[in-house]
């Protein structure tokens, strides 16, 4: 079984640019952190536009100019950044082109063939659901659901994306929920660079064939804008015990972004995609969620990743660990790349956010997601209220 999300500033003052990056909320988790470095608060750092800064970070317009010039390439372990407070995401004007989101890889993520069937709670697994594409265009057919874009060691990769409601910012959300290891690399690592969100990516609905043909512009493949990350939030299980092997951490697997637009559009993301989905916090039981969609940009064979595709599914069980809570399963075959992408039931007659995608099988005939308890809300309400 493998995880199968993969993985010139403009022209506001760089200061200005950094204030919106660096995320200064702190994250919760007691125990789950124990073992990790000091956080940010208490470390001493210069101060830049009068916030206070960790070391670590860049502090200065040259530092900046260095992370914006290659910098953000070095992944040392020992100098790449890992906590919650240490997130930062500068804007690198046409960094993400067409060509480059066209060429970015889904991370191959992997777990054990068993998923130990006989810990926990584990309904059967569920029968393959065939993927149906989403009707074209996206802008209208799909709103707020999109694919996410970021730079890892391995290079650049994808994963999906969906844009939630914001109690904090009534009608005027800027927050996209995706998976943690979507913006983590968890215990061995830290938080992925240049991380994008392109809502209504690629809206026709094109084969990368045909865009490799028709070469088209930014306009065309991204007409809702390409819009960065100036805060993500995971959680500290995920932080501390994400795995790239073992399914460990999956059920923890949940991130929110804050977004900004690339272009400076004074309107808010949900104000231009028109949509923005509510949240269903309450971790309902599986016998009170009943049939749910899952959509993403599965990117791994037989598909692309430049479509988005769907499947609906009654919901079961998986339990990964009998010490961690127990995950939502339905069939689908969408494979790596649609990692993140939300999961969508009806909540007193309103379509919410259910999940998130984290895990799937090799054979790709069913898709895992963790239950958004409190360790997903809390992550949620540090970035709505930061």
């Amino acid at each position: 079984m493998r995880f199968i999300a993969r993985p010139a500033l403009a022209a506001a003052a760089v200061v200005s640019a950094l204030a919106l990056t660096l995320s200064a909320c702190n994250e919760g988790g007691g125990d789950d952190n124990a073992d990790a470095k000091p956080s940010a608060s208490e470390k001493k750092g210069k101060e830049v536009g009068g916030i206070e800064l960790p070391d670590d970070l860049p502090t200065s317009m040259e530092d900046l100019d260095k992370w914006k010039d290659g910098g953000w390439k070095q992944w040392d372990r020992d100098d790449w950044l890992r906590e919650a407070q240490q997130f930062i995401n500068p804007i690198i004007e046409d960094l993400w082109d067409p060509d480059r989101m066209r060429d970015a890889e889904p991370p191959d993520k992997n777990v054990e063939e068993d998923v130990a069937d006989d810990q926990g709670v584990t309904d059967p697994a569920p029968q393959a659901v065939p993927a149906q594409q989403a009707r074209t265009p996206y802008t209208r057919t799909t709103p707020g659901v999109g694919k996410i874009f970021f730079d890892s060691p391995q290079g650049s990769m994808v994963c999906s994306g969906t844009v939630v409601a914001d109690p904090a910012n009534p009608g005027k959300s800027n927050l996209v929920a995706t998976a943690g290891h979507c913006v983590h690399a968890g215990q061995k690592g830290g938080w992925f660079r240049n991380v994008a969100f392109v809502p209504s990516y690629n809206p026709q609905g094109k084969s990368a064939t045909q865009l490799k043909a028709e070469q088209p512009t930014e306009q065309e493949i991204a007409p809702q804008g390409i819009w960065w990350a100036t805060q993500a939030r995971t959680t500290n299980q995920w932080i501390s015990q994400g795995r790239t092997e073992g399914g460990v951490g999956a059920p923890y697997d949940f991130a929110v972004l804050k977004v900004k637009p690339k272009d400076g559009r004074a309107k808010s993301l949900q104000e231009t995609t028109g949509s923005a989905t509510p949240v269903w916090w309450d971790a309902p039981k599986v016998s009170e969620v009943g049939d749910t969609t899952a959509m993403g940009y599965p990117a791994a064979k037989p598909y692309d990743g430049e479509r988005s595709f769907s499947c609906t599914d009654g919901v079961g069980r998986l339990s990964i660990q009998a010490s961690q809570p127990t995950m939502y399963r339905i069939g689908c075959t969408m494979t790596a790349g649609s990692s993140g992408g939300g999961w969508f039931a009806e909540d007193g007659g309103k379509r919410s956010l259910v999940s998130v995608t984290s895990i799937g099988p090799v054979t790709a005939n069913w898709l895992a997601g963790p239950r958004l308890g409190p360790e997903a809300k809390k992550v949620f309400d540090q970035v709505s209220g930061g």
